[in-house]
């Protein structure tokens, strides 16, 4: 189930290249004002339209750093307060980060918060260079999560996780979808952002892709027939899941070789698309694990 193809770092302008003098590879800046251009630049990253013209993101955090560097995923910048090399983890991942090129750089406490966006900001900040996994990879092993609409990062992020804990190969985002890449969704990953491929599509092109590898469509729905758990989940498979509110389209509907449903007794209308997701999951692979 862990047969994963691996992504691809698009072509992308750098919006560091103005500083080219400290961007080079192992150099070490420090810097003591949030105004200063670099701190400006990876602030924006918060914003999805920086992140796509950069093809960059944030994630915040020695763990997550250290998790990439495990998953050979380049450190383009490793941030970290002054008073944080101290620690003998944080100079192992400084070192990690130097020996492949990463810049270095240094700021004041007052400078990290302005960076994070979290309540309590971490000691270390990572910026990374986007992956995208290509459509053509999925669907010819193992289980794929198929998110149509998905509009909440954190509901993302889990899911990435959860793909990841029980073996899954990977995620396909099909139409409008949160960013992956956002904080509130690499954030949500706990890591897993580093080792799970996602792709994006339109309904058309995954479709077609389903088509090429005969991998089953199996859609959850209200007017499913059969009860999750009694279905045999093939291997490959693909496991197609709606939007938080309105779920599959009509089109993705029509599209998936069977529709499911996951029985509820209580008067909760719903289920969270995250927890749903997370059943189905386990449910794929309870005969593999």
């Amino acid at each position: 189930m862990s047969d994963r193809p691996g992504g691809k770092r698009p072509a992308r302008p750098n919006p560091q290249a103005r500083h080219a003098d400290t961007r080079q590879a192992g150099r070490h800046k420090s810097v003591t004002s949030a105004a200063n251009p670099l701190v400006k630049d990876i602030r924006a990253l918060g914003q999805k339209k920086h992140r796509d013209s950069s093809g960059l993101f944030a994630a915040e955090g020695l763990q997550l750093v250290r998790y990439a560097l495990d998953a050979d995923w380049p450190v383009e910048t490793f941030i970290y307060a002054s008073d944080a090399m101290a620690d003998t983890s944080v100079q192992e991942a400084a070192a990690r980060c130097k020996t492949g090129g990463a810049l270095l750089l240094e700021v004041s406490r007052a400078v990290l918060s302005r960076l994070s966006r979290r309540d309590n900001p971490q000691s270390v900040i990572g910026v990374f260079g986007q992956r995208h996994a290509e459509l053509s990879g999925v669907g010819h092993h193992g289980l794929w999560i198929v998110l149509e609409e998905i509009r909440d990062p954190g509901n993302l992020g889990t899911i990435i996780r959860t793909i990841d804990a029980a073996g899954g190969s990977g995620v396909v985002l099909a139409g409008q979808c949160c960013d992956p890449f956002s904080p509130e969704a690499v954030r949500a990953t706990m890591g897993s952002i580093f080792h799970v491929p996602v792709a994006t599509a339109t309904t058309e092109t995954l479709v077609a892709q389903a088509k090429k590898t005969e991998a089953p469509l199996i859609g959850t729905h209200l007017s499913g027939e059969a009860d999750f758990r009694h279905v045999v989940y093939p291997h490959p498979a693909m496991i197609v899941m709606g939007n938080e509110q309105k779920g599959l389209s009509p089109q993705l509907t029509r599209a998936c070789d069977q529709l499911v449903r996951i029985p509820m007794a209580g008067r909760a209308e719903s289920l969270n698309l995250a927890v749903a997701t997370g059943l189905m999951i386990y449910e794929a692979v309870r005969e593999r694990l």
